[in-house]
Formats: C-alpha cells, structure tokens, sequence
C-alpha cells in the first residue's frame, strides 16, 4: 500500500498548478520535448506516493522504460511494489484485437478507483494515443466522452506528436480537452467544447475529419 498523501496537495505540471480540469491533451514535436515536461510530473507523483499509469507504443515500450530510469526513477521496483502500470496500447486499448468505447472507458473507472481503494491519493495518468491514425474518428468520440465522468482527482495526459497529425485533427483533439500543453507549457483551453456539443458537431459533418 502506497503513503497516503493528502489528496487536495497542488499537483504542479509544465509551468503551472492543476486546477478541477485534469483531461490534458499534450502536443510535442519531438520525444525529448516530451520527455522534459513529462518526467519532473511523473518523478514527483511516484516520491510522493501516487500511482502511476503509463500506456504507449508497443515498440516504445522499452525506451519509456530508458527514459523513466534516466530521470533517476526506479520503474523496476515501482511496477514491483504496483505504484506503476505500464502497458502497452495493445495491452490496453484492444486486448481482443478491436476497440470497445464502452469497455475502455470502464478499465479506466476500474482502475482508477482502484488505485485509491489500495491507499493511493491519486493517479497520474501519461497515454500516447498514436494508434488513433489508423481510426481517427472513434479517437475523437472517446476523447470526447472520457469528459463526462468528473475527472478531477486524477490528471490524465494525452500524448499526441504533432509531426504525426493532420492540422484539422489537431484543432479537433484541442476541442476534446480542457486543459492542453503546447510549446511545454500547461494552460486552459480556450477551444474545448462540451462533448455534447462536439459530437453533434461531428454528426452533422458525417463524423469525417
């Protein structure tokens, strides 16, 4: 069982302190971009005794385990002692080979939860979502409808590079998230819409992007 940490302690992340919005889309251009903003965030979240879930490219698995160490992060004994979750995007978002909405966004209440009934204060969440390329428009529906559950224990970051992206599927993932890191720094979003509205939005232009 994890320390127990007051659960209201400042979460500070890429420049500024988390406010109730905890959806996060992150833009990088590049890994070592993205690893600068993101291992201080998780580093601090692992020594004050919060639980870490990490998703990403099954062929990355290894080198996110190189950077996490280079940070002076044990990724060994944290996954030992269950403080962390690494998982591939395979492991988690298509563990029969398709993906299930409904079923995805049940793991994530599970798990969740989960991490507080075993005594962690909270989950600091990073997900690299490039698998979305091949299916754009389900990606925008989940990232839309991962809104309507309160989000705001547990910061959940959305990793997206933004070599990897078209420009109008940018400003539509934006539009899926309330808080967003561009340039490295963490800000509101001015652009996010609710997923009500986003949806209709996406029905009305025959759910193409």
């Amino acid at each position: 069982m994890a320390p127990s940490n007051p659960i209201d302690q400042t979460i500070r992340f890429a420049g500024s302190a988390l406010g109730a919005e905890r959806h996060i889309c992150a833009f990088f251009g590049s890994p070592e971009e993205e690893y600068r903003v993101l291992l201080p965030f998780v580093k601090e979240g692992l020594e004050r005794g919060e639980r870490a879930f990490h998703i990403v490219d099954p062929a990355l698995r290894e080198a996110h385990l190189r950077q996490l160490e280079s940070a002076g992060i044990d990724a060994t004994s944290a996954k030992d002692k269950g403080q962390l979750d690494l998982l591939d995007w395979n492991e988690f978002y298509f563990p029969d080979g398709r993906f299930d909405e409904a079923r995805t966004l049940a793991k994530w209440t599970s798990a969740l939860e989960g991490a507080v009934e075993s005594g962690y204060p909270c989950t600091r969440v990073v997900a690299h979502l490039e698998w979305s390329r091949d299916d754009v428009n389900t990606l925008l529906e989940y990232e839309a409808n991962f809104n309507r559950t309160p989000r705001n224990r547990d910061p959940v970051v959305c990793i997206y590079d933004l070599s990897k992206h078209s420009a109008a599927f940018i400003v539509d993932i934006m539009r899926t998230h309330p808080m967003i890191i561009i340039g490295g720094n963490l800000q509101r979003n001015p652009f996010f819409v609710p997923p009500d509205e986003f949806l209709r939005e996406l029905r009305e232009r025959g759910g193409r992007n």
